[in-house]
């Protein structure tokens, strides 16, 4: 019936050009489809749409992106007399829907490659953990053999330099493989038992007292109840922290080993001597590639610590650090009845 100014200005017809034409003539061809299978049902139905968004063919053919809006008027007896159609541009808005669509699948590709960098890396390093435990078994024997041996004070000091050594390369390779594993999904997995804990956390002190006979490392082992959990887990978590206690604890001073039930709970401390750690170090101690401040070159990758949380955490345990009186305590609590053995 009529059309404004600007409408006209828009599509470039005149308002006589413009009589007599339906909205269905402006459209483009999927403009029309969809207009008469979705919105012109829609106004006969409910008398009204909001914000259609079509594209209007001007009079040079152009297409030009608006938003619609119709609604239908009626007499005092409910007959229809005229639809009026309001009609945005939608030019800015098309534009703006068009870079964020296309900003998104740009996200989405670098989130993807990202990914897949991230999976390829940490294959990377489990292929090569694992790669790295059959030379090292192979070093090991020798070194077990030359033990054996009678070997004269110089020699005596290589061998035990030697297997220190490849106590700390296993536990490096231990926590890298399970650094792997929790950033590929997999996490920290158990078998859960009821065996012994005892021998496992005593294999652990022997084997570092071998391979530090410098150092002094006392016992307090009190575990008088059985304790479902995955024994060689354990031994890891006390591995790591005795390494930490033989690292950073005052040279010449007693490293301490507590394990105990009480209660309804099995704690295991190490205790060594040093200076107090700063609130800042605590609370990002047990953060992957973590070191003490000035002790990075000591500190290797930084993981240990990461894999006591992460091996405490999968027993439904807590791990805790107190630094003071010029001693450091690290302690795993875990509820006794929280772990049910793996089924046979």
């Amino acid at each position: 019936m009529r059309a404004n100014q600007t409408f006209c200005r828009w599509t470039g017809f005149t308002p006589a050009g413009l009589e007599g034409k339906r909205l269905h003539d402006l459209l483009t061809i999927a403009g029309r489809i969809f207009y008469e299978t979705h919105f012109a049902p829609l106004l006969q139905m409910q008398g009204f749409f909001d914000e259609v968004a079509l594209d209007i063919l001007k009079k040079n053919g152009d297409t030009f992106p608006v938003l619609v809006n119709a609604a239908e008027r009626t007499d005092e007896n409910g007959k229809p007399q005229f639809i009026r159609i309001t009609i945005f541009n939608a030019i800015d808005r098309r534009r703006y829907e068009r870079e964020l669509v296309k900003a998104r699948e740009e996200q989405r590709t670098l989130a993807a490659a990202l990914q897949r960098e991230a999976e390829l890396r940490e294959q990377f390093i489990a292929v090569l953990g694992h790669d790295l435990r059959n030379p090292l078994a192979a070093i090991a024997a020798g070194i077990q053999l030359l033990q054996k041996a009678t070997l004269d004070e110089r020699l005596e000091k290589f061998v035990v330099g030697m297997q220190k050594s490849v106590v700390r390369i296993a536990g490096l390779i231990d926590n890298v493989l399970d650094f792997a594993r929790g950033r590929l999904g997999g996490g920290i997995t158990l078998q859960v038992s009821e065996q012994p804990l005892e021998p496992a956390i005593q294999s652990v002190i022997d084997e570092l007292r071998t391979s530090h006979p410098e150092a002094t490392i006392e016992t307090d082992i009190q575990i008088t109840k059985s304790v479902p959990a995955d024994s060689p887990r354990i031994a890891q978590l006390l591995s790591n922290l005795l390494g930490n206690a033989l690292a950073y604890g005052t040279k010449g001073e007693p490293i301490i080993v507590q394990a105990r039930t009480e209660g309804s709970h099995f704690e295991l401390s190490v205790i060594n001597a040093g200076g107090p750690i700063s609130k800042e170090v605590m609370d990002r101690m047990f953060r992957p590639f973590s070191h003490r401040d000035g002790d990075s070159h000591q500190a290797g990758l930084g993981l240990g610590l990461y894999i006591v949380a992460e091996i405490a955490k999968a027993h439904g345990g807590t791990m805790d650090v107190e630094s003071s009186g010029g001693l450091i305590r690290f302690s795993f609590r875990m509820p006794i009845d929280h772990c049910k053995p793996a089924p046979n």
